[in-house]
Formats: structure tokens, C-alpha cells, sequence
């Protein structure tokens, strides 16, 4: 489900205008999130971390209604809610992508999960397809081998695209804390650093459950 904007009355219409005209509309930026509550969490519920803190970015992603707009056709719309195409690894170091719905409930989200993983895992080759192609998502992946501090993307400028993008890294220990870096890049015309700002507060509240 989802609702068209009516850029008449929407009060970003020159934000979009104008940062829709460049040839790099996104922008992005890293942080980091306290994640050591939420390694525990998983431990005590014998889940992934992974499972957990995808599920916690789809929680938060979905809280911040300009990280549910995309423009398609050149129109604004919001969806009702967003899902996950992530990258998942195969044991030969490749990737594809995958959908995976979101779900509130963490077990019914983590069956979608291992589900799409085994899948993932028994072909080869990106599985490039409607699914893994849906707007009503978000980009995201997983660097377990990196605590980065920076990040940019591959990016096809001829290809429309606003779906916002979500990278996790290494865990690092500091002060007996476990913190994970997040990057985020959004589209400009749709979304400023205050609503990336209430998505990674969003966040750090879903982690800390």
C-alpha cells in the first residue's frame, strides 16, 4: 500500500526539485549505535545478531515516514511499509540479494529470514528479480570483517533510484561497550539529517529493548 504525495502542498517541494536535478542526489553519512544490549539479547533468545539488528533497522526504518517515500515516475509516494533486500553471503564468498518481508514479531521475521538465506545460499549470481527489485525496501548490508568510518556505493546515475541505503560494520569494544557503525545514505530531495537523526535514535531504542 501506498500514498501519493501531493507536491502542491508538500511543504519539501523546492527541496525535491532541486536536489532531484543533480547528478548524485544522495548523501550520506556513518555513526555508530550502541549495540550491547542487543548482543545480549540475542544470545538470551538464541537468534542471530543479524537476525536482531536487521530486524531493529526495519523497526526504526519504519517509524520515519520520509524513509518510506520513493519517487516513481516522477511523483512522490509513501508507502505503508518497507522491507529488506539485503546482501547475503554464500560459503564461496559471493552474494545475492534477497527479499525478506518485514514482520513485527522477531521469530515470525526470522523464519522469513532464514528462509530467504537458504535460498540465497543454494543458487549463484546476484537473483536480480521483482522482488530483490521492489521499491518498498531498503538496500542494506552487512561488513562483519569492517569497522569502517566511511562508505560510499556503487551507483548507476542513468538508474532512477531513492531507496535509502543501510550498512552495518564491525562490532568494536570501547568502555565496556560493544558499538557498531551504521552508514546511511538517503535521497536528498526526500529525506535531511534530521529525519536520518530520528531514524538512528529510532534505532538505538529497538536495540536496546
Amino acid at each position: 500500500m501506498k500514498q501519493l504525495i501531493d507536491l502542491s502542498t508538500w511543504n519539501r517541494r523546492e527541496h525535491f526539485t532541486f536536489f532531484s536535478g543533480f547528478e548524485e542526489p544522495f548523501w550520506g553519512v556513518v555513526t555508530d549505535v550502541d549495540a550491547t544490549r542487543a548482543l545480549q539479547r540475542a544470545r538470551d533468545l538464541g537468534c542471530s545478531f543479524f537476525q536482531l539488528y536487521l530486524h531493529c533497522t526495519l523497526t526504526a526504518v519504519n517509524q520515519v515516514e520520509n524513509l518510506r517515500y520513493r519517487i516513481e515516475e516522477g511523483q512522490v509516494v509513501c508507502y505503508n511499509q518497507i522491507h529488506a533486500s539485503p546482501t547475503l553471503g554464500r560459503p564461496d564468498h559471493t552474494f545475492g540479494f534477497g527479499f525478506v518481508p518485514y514482520h513485527a514479531d522477531l521469530d515470525t521475521f526470522g523464519r522469513g529470514l532464514e528462509a530467504e538465506t537458504a535460498a540465497v545460499q543454494a543458487s549463484t549470481g546476484l537473483r536480480l528479480g521483482p522482488e530483490t527489485g521492489r521499491p518498498d525496501v531498503i538496500h542494506f548490508s552487512a561488513m562483519p570483517w569492517l569497522s569502517f568510518t566511511g562508505l560510499t556505493h556503487a551507483r548507476s546515475f542513468s538508474h532512477p533510484d531513492s531507496i535509502p541505503k543501510i550498512s552495518v560494520g564491525r562490532l568494536r569494544s570501547e568502555n565496556g561497550r560493544q558499538l557498531m557503525p551504521v552508514a546511511v545514505n538517503v535521497h536528498h530531495g526526500l529525506a535531511d539529517g534530521y529525519h536520518v537523526g530520528l531514524f538512528v535514535e529510532a534505532l538505538q531504542q529497538a536495540l536496546n529493548q
